[in-house]
């Protein structure tokens, strides 16, 4: 197929091109990984200044994304690459085998730094989905921090770079400038830009801190949101209560207040306060996991809620998003059909519309499927705290490509528990992401 960029697309090909450090902040379906391929072709045979990339990505972006859009594109006939993928034999032979790019996935670039031993011995690091790195504890960043000298280019590619807060940027900014412009330690960053709340577990920006923020990371970051250049469908998002009786809500509230919910003729209990608030996010589903994790029943509101959305969909197909194993099961058990996408196969059957409910998980699908095809409607039976998560999953229908005229996300909130906190939470994010993303967009001439 012919590669005809849009006036957007050659903008941030030329920025890839022309700043060998650089964040390039794109929302869903603009082409991130098209743009980046032309780039590194260019840098590699017309301009021959990279020799050896490696490309960083989810599994299923290693994939479905990369591989794909390779053999895509005419413009890119003839280009090589290597899947690092599989057993170690399989990884060690990919490595070692010939070719113009080589696709890893994030969870075994520790192993590529530490363990292969291989020479690392490339000069230009694309890392797909930068916000993966954003742990500065975590061991894939200390992994790739390590061999960051060695690095002449680096890119950053992400639609969510701070899905958090602007504490995240500290990691992912360490990789791409070696700590030039937000401080070569996270001390130093908090200390610059926050102040410890009363807890001494969190932190809070200082006045005028986030400007300060976007101002350090402009010259070398670009930001292109998706409504922007695209012509998307409308964007419908509603949130369904969900009405837990007398008795569940005296469950739920002897947990939240005792962190101790004597049931069944045991007790369940709440170590700390992360522990109940996952305990309290299983109460409002309907289910909760016993100190033996077993899973216990408590009500069926919520299912009884999907049941009559799925209804009033008339046979339209509906993704429904799933936080724990437990109402996968409920949800599968309750609806016949029902499958949960998890092959390359079970993806195809969704957008072939074979199948009438589809259920995601968004810690493990939530990045680089393309769905738009199966339907328009997602329904989040349990929503995560992770804006990253829940924005990606969203993407995954509402997208380029999709061909209805309205997506619609549907939100199961169970009144008067988390989940309105949840909600709320995600709002808040979203207003601070959309702040930074501003700061740093791009403005085509």
């Amino acid at each position: 197929m012919q590669y005809s960029p849009h006036d957007y697309q050659k903008y941030a090909i030329d920025f890839i091109e022309t700043h060998p450090q650089a964040a390039v902040l794109l929302g869903c379906g603009l082409g991130k990984t098209s743009i980046t391929l032309t780039a590194l072709n260019e840098l590699m045979f017309d301009r021959f200044e990279v020799h050896k990339p490696l490309i960083i990505a989810p599994i299923r972006v290693c994939r479905n994304s990369w591989a794909a859009e390779i053999a895509k594109w005419d413009h890119l006939n003839g280009m090589t690459y290597s899947l690092i993928l599989g057993t170690k034999e399989q990884r060690l032979a990919a490595l070692r085998q010939k070719a113009d790019l080589y696709i890893i996935n994030r969870e075994n670039v520790q192993w590529l730094v530490e363990s292969s031993g291989m020479p690392f011995d490339f000069d230009m690091v694309v890392i797909d989905e930068m916000s993966s790195f954003k742990n500065h504890q975590s061991k894939r960043f200390k992994a790739l921090r390590n061999v960051r000298p060695f690095v002449k280019r680096i890119i950053g590619l992400t639609g969510t770079p701070c899905s958090n807060g602007l504490m995240d940027l500290w990691a992912q900014f360490r990789l791409l400038d070696k700590g030039q412009r937000l401080g070569k330690r996270i001390g130093q960053y908090r200390d610059a830009y926050f102040k410890p709340d009363w807890n001494g577990f969190t932190y809070s920006l200082l006045p005028g801190a986030d400007k300060a923020i976007y101002d350090k990371i402009a010259d070398i970051s670009i930001s292109m949101k998706t409504t922007d250049y695209l012509q998307m469908p409308e964007l419908i998002s509603v949130s369904v209560p969900v009405y837990l009786d007398a008795w569940e809500m005296e469950r739920y509230s002897k947990m939240e207040k005792d962190m101790v919910l004597p049931y069944m003729g045991e007790d369940i209990t709440a170590a700390n306060a992360a522990v109940l608030c996952g305990k309290l996010v299983q109460l409002a589903s309907g289910c909760i996991y016993t100190d033996d994790s077993e899973a216990m029943l408590v009500h069926d509101r919520k299912l009884d809620a999907l049941e009559d959305l799925i209804e009033a969909q008339n046979g339209r197909p509906a993704l429904v998003a799933f936080w724990y194993q437990h109402e996968r099961q409920r949800i599968m058990e309750r609806f016949e059909g029902a499958r949960e996408l998890k092959t390359d196969q079970d993806i195809a059957d969704w957008n072939a519309g074979r199948i009438p409910i589809a259920l995601i998980q968004p810690s493990s699908a939530g990045h680089g499927l393309n769905l738009q095809e199966g339907g328009s409607t997602i329904i989040w039976f349990t929503m995560p705290w992770s804006l990253e998560l829940y924005q990606q999953t969203n993407a995954r229908l509402w997208r380029q490509g999709q061909r209805a005229e309205s997506v619609v996300i549907q939100h199961l909130t169970a009144a008067g528990t988390i989940d309105e906190d949840i909600m709320l939470a995600l709002t808040s994010k979203d207003l601070v992401q959309s702040k930074m993303m501003e700061a740093v967009k791009a403005r085509l001439k």
